[in-house]
Parts: C-alpha cells; structure tokens; sequence
C-alpha cells in the first residue's frame, strides 16, 4: 500500500465566470487538494464533488489534524484506489474553506463580500469546476462521484459536459429538492437571518457571528440527515444524567435527553467553523437544482445527451433523499436508454449513510471502479 501522495493547490482564475444569474463573477479562486499519481494520458482522473458542508479536504489528514470527510471511501487501497487513481477534490466557489465566498475580500471595496457575494447555482459551480480540469490538462474524467448536493454536482457534469466525463456515481442524491427539502432550507435561513449578530449578512464589520441561528441551522439541518430508528437506538428517550442523579423529571428548559445534547453540541461545533453567508448560499443551490426545468420539467429530456455510464445508490430510510428519488433519475436514463447501475442499500443510518462505513456499499463502489480500471465497464 503505497502513500496517499496528497497536493494541495490553491488556482487563482483571473477570467470573470459567467453566472446562470446572468452576473458575472472573478477574479477568484478554488482550493483543490489532489492525492495519487495523475497518469501519462490524464486518463485516470476522479472528480470527487463535495456536500453542503464539506471541502476540498477529502482524504488524509490534513496539517490541522483533520481527517478527510470521504477518507473511508478515497487513499491507497480503498474503494477509490489512489495507487489506482488521481482524486481531485475542489472547494466549491462561495465555500468558506479556502476558496472565494462571502468572508473574501472584495477588490472592489477592501471588505468582505458578506452579502454582495453573489448567488449561485450547481451549474455554476460545475463551470468552475471544468476550469479546474483544464488546469490539469484533464480532458476526460474517468469518474465524477459524489453524494447528496455532491451527487447532484456529478449528474450535472453528465449534462452539461458529456463529452468530459465516461462514469457519473450519484450517491443518496436526487434531480431536484422537493418541497419538505426547500422548506427545511427556508427554516435554517431564516434562523441565521433572524440572528440580531447577522446584520444583513455583513456582520464582519461589526465583529461578531450569528451563532445563534447557525446552531439552530445546523440542528435543524442534523435531524434531516438521520433515520427515526438510527435516532431511536442511539438516544431513545434517555435523560442526561449523571450516576448520581436520579431519572426524574427536572421541570424545567434545560438539556433533559440525550438527543437534545448531541444537537447542542452540533450546533454548537458548527457555529465556531461554519460561515453564516455560505450556509445561506449552498442552500439556496441546492433549492435551485433542477435540470429538468429548463426542458418542461421533463427529466427524460434534461438527461437525453449524457453519454456517462452511470452507478446510482440510495439507502433505504434516507427521507431527506429517499430511493424514490434515486429511481426517477434511473428511470429517465432507462428511458432513454443509457447504461445505467442502481443500488437500493438497506442501511438504518438515514442520509448520512453515504459517508459512513456499510461493508455493502464499500464493496459496491470498490468493485465499480476496479471495474472501471480493468476496462470492464
């Protein structure tokens, strides 16, 4: 097992990006972190496409300590072989991990762009993204995979550039949010604009942070991504207690449950590391996504000219992004009769199942992408 042979870049792009707003946007620039040998041809190219909270930091440790989000699944032996592959991972533009978002500096004005920064859309960040291949002189990708908004990220490279990209992995995705998704959206905005501290969204100036309504996004966000029974088995009803205290009742509105203490407590780690303006933005991408929309609302239409192969995976008590809504995109390539893979996954573990470590799904993606590199798909 040879070394994860991870880079980290950090590409300035001085040509401004037309935006789907019709604005455009730049000079800016993207962290990217890279891992494993990019071959002669550039044929071995993986695109990794991160979620609402994630980054470029997908595998490893990276010099702060932290661990990858997807390093289960990406490194030297792993479901995504780096002895195999050159894995890119990129922070999406308006994210608050390296890239240009909301806390930059505008050069326009000195000061943040807080809530100037402009909105954007999966499209847009796909577009960026394509600059970033082109650096690498990829003209190809051997695979886009990504989970939930990731997933979304990766269906759209099969859209719009269908000539760039031979596999598509849509993992615990869908084609658009459904309405309960959009309102869930609409609730954590509305906690962080209502925060006294989010002044507008330029609360840089003043020096604070809207911690408040980030915790609560961030709790409301959390429930949507586990299972009733994945909930019921770590928490069920228990009190917090400690061994000295009995099972009564306190009376009162301090932390009773469990689960009410592990909500706090990630509310509270989100608020410290999480940008309120880049919160408000990735979700309202995700409430924009929906290729369909441009074709009548006719998903057979939106996915038509893609010319990937594809491998989509559901979990089965995912409700933020349930099987149903994986079918409607296998449905649409049947129809129009793309090669296609689906996997319905019987996980207890909610949304969060696609970064988490079920033997099934591993084999599963490990054996599509040793597929993959023997020329077997």
């Amino acid at each position: 097992m040879s070394s994860l042979n991870t880079q980290s870049h950090h590409l300035q792009f001085f040509e401004p990006i037309q935006l789907q707003s019709g604005a455009q946007f730049g000079p800016y620039s993207l962290a990217v972190e890279t891992y494993g040998t990019l071959n002669a041809d550039c044929s071995n190219a993986i695109l990794v496409c991160h979620a609402l909270n994630a980054s470029h930091h997908v595998a490893g440790v990276d010099e702060k300590g932290q661990l990858g989000w997807w390093d289960n699944l990406i490194g030297p032996g792993k479901c995504v072989d780096t002895n195999d592959y050159f894995v890119i991972g990129i922070n999406n533009l308006g994210s608050c991990f390296g890239s240009t978002g909301p806390m930059s500096i505008d050069p326009a004005t000195g000061h943040p762009y807080g809530s100037s920064f402009p909105v954007l859309t999966v499209e847009d960040w796909v577009n960026t993204q394509e600059r970033v291949a082109n650096h690498f002189k990829i003209e190809k990708f051997a695979a886009v995979i990504g989970g939930s908004l990731g997933g979304m990220q990766a269906l759209t490279w099969a859209i719009l550039y269908p000539e760039r990209i031979e596999h598509c992995v849509v993992i615990a995705s869908a084609a658009n949010l459904s309405a309960q998704n959009i309102a869930f959206n609409q609730i954590a905005r509305s906690a962080i604009m209502s925060d006294p501290d989010f002044h507008g969204g330029n609360f840089y100036a003043h020096g604070v942070v809207p911690n408040r309504g980030l915790r609560v996004a961030r709790m409301v966000g959390h429930v949507t991504y586990l299972s009733d029974d994945d909930m019921a088995q770590k928490f069920g009803r228990t009190l917090r207690r400690t061994a000295q205290e009995g099972q009564d009742y306190r009376y009162s509105f301090d932390t009773e449950f469990e689960v009410e203490s592990y909500l706090r407590y990630q509310g509270d780690k989100f608020s410290e590391y999480f940008d309120a303006n880049t919160y408000l933005l990735i979700t309202r991408v995700l409430d924009y996504f929906d290729p369909a929309k441009a074709h009548q609302g006719n998903l057979n239409q939106a996915l038509s000219k893609v010319l990937a192969k594809f491998l989509v995976i559901s979990f089965t008590t995912d409700w933020r992004f349930a099987p149903t809504r994986s079918r409607e995109i296998v449905k649409a390539l049947l129809d129009n009769q793309k090669e296609v893979s689906y996997a319905e996954i019987d996980a207890p573990h909610g949304h969060d199942a696609f970064l988490l470590d079920d033997p099934r799904y591993h084999q599963l993606v490990k054996a599509y992408f040793q597929k993959i590199k023997r020329g077997k798909l």
